[in-house]
């Protein structure tokens, strides 16, 4: 037995609600199974119960055993002490209050239906699992059901990523401006090298940025000197020797420090990720927009997204990859599929924060945005389809993300709203 399944009892009251008595065979009516609390504390607030004809009105634990109450040592905590009911599997101990009265018990091992234990152990199942523990009945799901799940998800999955986006702020001392920047440095590494572009980022002060934005080629040189790419004193490229020579000077002007950045990769990249081509981009952005992060949050509509994206690495990199070794001549565009990953790892959290932070509400514009984003292609969204769960956009492919990683492989089914639905549909 397993303590998430008394919850969904509880809450969903998956028990015969007439005769119900407790432990010391008083009558038991719930009037309000109250508000399911996720964090310390008790674990329903404010519910009403009617014990022998008296109204209690409180908070309610639950438990498998009656004892976990003193192995969870709750009998010395003060936020356990407006507790009017103990609802537990079994009661193996009485429980008693700091004035010595018995807190009333309601066992809940002889009111449950056989059906419905049947149907949380066959959810629980591992036999021939290979993906989700529903993967045999998630298709059953209806589609209203399962979008408005994913929605959630999606808004939920935004507030696990403004935890990070709250804590550039404060390290910046509110400077939007250069969170916006860290943030889309650290996503233009994407897996790879997301954590080096980060280092990068962290290592320089965005007023540098915000002085050198106007001179290209000096950009790009802190960038590539910080990023350890010019170190090769072998290449006698004409434009690396420019961009060497920059940076001697850049690095001297600003106190710049690339001993704390680490070297990007190149291994396992494709050339057009490669970090050579990536931080040219970046630095043609913020190039072309002298105010970029204020014109990213105006706008309303993917189209206007990708047109402020709309640049290129710089005229070298038409004919290279890396820095002294000449290639097959094309523009190095950022693509819109590249464009669609910033608007999700970048700019949908940073408008979600934002937005908050100004006015205390959600942007509008996030919703609409992340549900004309293609879908996420990857290995979970793939075995999601194999199931009968087929996303159409980018807002869907974030929620299943959360689902899976939040839910599905911590085995939280009992808080998931496919998961309690399913058990409802079988019980």
């Amino acid at each position: 037995m397993r303590e998430d399944l008394l919850h969904f009892i509880w809450k969903y009251k998956k028990l015969p609600l007439e005769d119900l008595v407790t432990s010391n065979k008083e009558s038991l009516v719930i009037v309000d199974v109250g508000m399911h609390n996720h964090l310390a504390g008790p674990d329903f607030f404010n519910a009403q119960v009617n014990i022998n004809e008296q109204l209690w009105a409180g908070n309610v634990e639950i438990h498998v055993k009656s004892s976990d109450w003193y192995a969870h040592n709750h009998e010395k905590d003060r936020n356990y002490d407006n507790v009017i009911l103990h609802v537990v599997w079994e009661e193996d101990v009485e429980v008693f209050r700091k004035d010595n009265s018995e807190i009333p018990t309601l066992e809940l091992k002889d009111y449950i239906s056989e059906s419905l234990l049947r149907a949380y152990q066959e959810l629980f199942d591992k036999k021939d699992i290979r993906f989700i523990n529903c993967e045999k009945d998630i298709g059953r799901i209806a589609p209203f059901i399962l979008q408005n799940w994913l929605e959630r998800l999606f808004f939920e999955r935004l507030e696990r990523k403004s935890s990070f986006v709250f804590g550039l702020l404060e390290d910046s001392k509110n400077d939007w401006e250069n969170v916006f920047f860290v943030l889309l440095l650290k996503n233009f590494g994407l897996k790879i090298n997301g954590d080096a572009f980060l280092s990068l980022a962290r290592a320089i002060e965005f007023s540098v940025v915000r002085k050198l934005q106007h001179d290209l080629p000096q950009l790009e040189s802190v960038l590539y000197g910080m990023s350890h790419l010019l170190d090769d004193n072998t290449i006698a490229d004409e434009y690396h020797v420019l961009l060497k020579k920059e940076y001697r000077y850049l690095r001297h002007k600003f106190s710049l420090e690339e001993e704390r950045v680490q070297k990007p990769e190149f291994f396992k990249l494709r050339p057009p990720n490669f970090p050579t081509i990536r931080l040219s981009q970046l630095a043609n952005l913020y190039h072309k927009h002298q105010n970029l992060f204020g014109r990213v949050m105006a706008a309303k509509t993917l189209e206007e997204i990708y047109t402020i994206f709309d640049v290129s690495a710089s005229h070298y990199w038409d004919t290279h990859f890396t820095f002294g070794k000449s290639s097959r001549k094309g523009v190095k565009k950022v693509t819109k599929k590249f464009i669609d990953l910033l608007i999700i790892n970048t700019i949908l959290p940073i408008k979600f924060c934002y937005s908050r932070r100004l006015n205390g509400v959600v942007d509008e514009t996030i919703t609409s945005i992340a549900s004309v984003i293609n879908k996420e292609e990857n290995s979970i969204i793939s075995n999601f389809a194999s199931k009968g769960v087929n996303v159409e956009n980018a807002l869907e492919s974030q929620g299943a993300l959360q689902l899976y990683n939040e839910y599905c492989t911590k085995n939280k089914c009992l808080q998931c709203t496919i998961g309690t639905g399913l058990l409802s549909q079988n019980s």
